[in-house]
Order: C-alpha cells, then structure tokens, then sequence
C-alpha cells in the first residue's frame, strides 16, 4: 500500500474515532474499491533453454539447407526444424503465457493451462499461511515458489515466481488489511443481547 493511500485510511479512522466519542453514530464503511496489486507469471528463466534449441535449429537448418544431395532431404529437414521449433520452442512459451496469477487487494486469482483451463480464486479474508520455498538456483535469480495453505489437503501454490519474498510480504499486508477492515465493520446487536430489550423503568 503506498504512503498516500495509508494517510487517507488513518484520516478516515481518526475521524470516525472522534464522531463515536461525540455520541455520533459510526457510519457504515462501504468495501474499498478492489485494485490489482500485482500481475504474475512463472520466472522467464524456465524459457532459456526452449530458446537455446530455437537458435540451434535455425543455425543447423540455414547451414544444411540446399546443400543436402536429394530434394527430399532438404524438406525432410524443414519439417523437421518445424517439429522441433513447435514442441521444443512454442509449445513451452505458451505454457509459460497461460500460467498467470492475479493479487488484488481483495483476492488472488490462479489462471493456467492452454488446451484445458483452469481457474481458482482465493479471498483474503478467510485468512491462510504462506510460505516461501527456494533452490540454489531461484536464490541466485530472487524467484521462489509461494505455498499457500489455507487449511485444505493440497495448499495451492505460486510456482517459481520472481521476487517470491517480496510476494510473501504483500500477501501477509493484505491479510492484515482485510482483517481489519471486516473488524472494523458495524456489528448488529443480537437477538439475545440485553442491549435488543427495553429497560424497565424504575
């Protein structure tokens, strides 16, 4: 949350202390405006090697290329350039493409797959734990895969994400946040509660 936006929230809070104190009753505090907090996808580090084998087919097909004896051959290795490039090369970058998450200061959104898609949204208001997990290699590259645990048999997770602590950080702000704020909201009397009847007059 930036500085700006903490100074509106501690202005609101301070002047509805000061209504309740004067006897003035709290107005009812509308949810904020759900805003993206980040978008996310899978570190691009996973695309190097894909592009390695794209530089190396193209290298290999443009060096053989007319220079095989037979017709034939020549397509052969066209086609085969083609096979390579589509499931070494396209078929990872869309993967990696499909593979989105969403943080919003209400929820965040899990969008992934390409022939079969998948979507699943978690509040930030039931509250959940989060977790940081990292290799030598996401160390070096500041990336982490991100459990979520929210009490369920299989935590839902945020794979190899850059700047994975700072992910975590958020998330925990936003937890925080959400809290409060359902904390903070108007709480009707129960029906059992003595405040629900009327004094009797002495």
């Amino acid at each position: 949350m930036s500085k700006k936006a903490q100074k509106a929230a501690q202005a609101r809070q301070a002047q509805q202390t000061r209504q309740f104190s004067q006897g003035e009753s709290a107005p009812v505090m509308a949810p904020p405006v759900e805003t993206v907090v980040a978008r996310l996808r899978p570190h691009a580090r996973v695309l190097f090697w894909p592009t390695l084998l794209l530089f190396a087919v193209c290298g290999t097909t443009g060096y053989y290329f007319t220079s095989l004896p037979e017709p034939w051959q020549n397509t052969l290795l066209i086609w085969g350039a083609a096979v390579l490039v589509l499931l070494g090369w396209l078929l990872p970058l869309a993967f990696w493409l499909t593979h989105r998450y969403t943080i919003t200061t209400r929820r965040i959104i899990f969008r992934r797959g390409f022939f079969v898609r998948t979507r699943q949204e978690l509040v930030h208001s039931r509250g959940y734990d989060v977790s940081v997990r990292q290799n030598w290699l996401q160390s070096l590259c500041r990336s982490g895969s991100v459990s979520i645990n929210t009490g369920l048999e299989h935590p839902l997770v945020m794979r190899d994400v850059p700047n994975a602590e700072l992910v975590q950080q958020v998330l925990n702000d936003l937890i925080h946040e959400s809290r409060n704020f359902a904390g903070t909201g108007p709480r009707d009397p129960s029906p059992l509660s003595p405040e629900t009847f009327p004094r009797a007059s002495r």
